[in-house]
């Protein structure tokens, strides 16, 4: 394919672009929520909805705010945050944080996190 450098912009065929279709939307947060159960983790809804898991020990923390994680430097909102999958460290090994926006659909976050407890194993 040669470019015609005497034309502003450029030109291409679709074909060209490989268009795809990719999975947007929020989607069905107990795709994720669903994983988790009630004898291994602890689930606690608070006043404004938003959901907390955590595992027995303490260690693993997933947060769910549907309208964007309260907190800041100035207690406002933390807009866009939707997901945040916490692991603590030990003494010798650092843990881990990921945080995901409100619209990151909920099948990537199922998929993630699906990874993170396939790691984890009963001491």
């Amino acid at each position: 394919m040669a470019l015609d450098t005497a034309q502003p912009g450029f030109a291409t065929a679709v074909e060209t672009l490989r268009l795809r279709s990719w999975k947007l939307g929020a989607g069905q947060p107990m795709e994720v929520i669903d994983q988790f159960t009630g004898s291994d983790f602890t689930h606690i809804v608070d006043d404004r909805a938003d959901v907390h898991i955590s595992s027995r020990d303490g260690r693993f923390y997933l947060g769910y705010f549907p309208n964007g994680r309260p907190g800041g430097a100035d207690e406002d909102w933390v807009t866009g945050e939707g997901w945040v999958i916490a692991v603590t460290g030990t003494a010798h090994v650092p843990g881990y944080r990921m945080s995901f926006g409100t619209d990151t659909p909920a099948e990537i976050i199922a998929g993630v996190v699906a990874d993170v407890l396939a790691t984890s194993q009963p001491l």
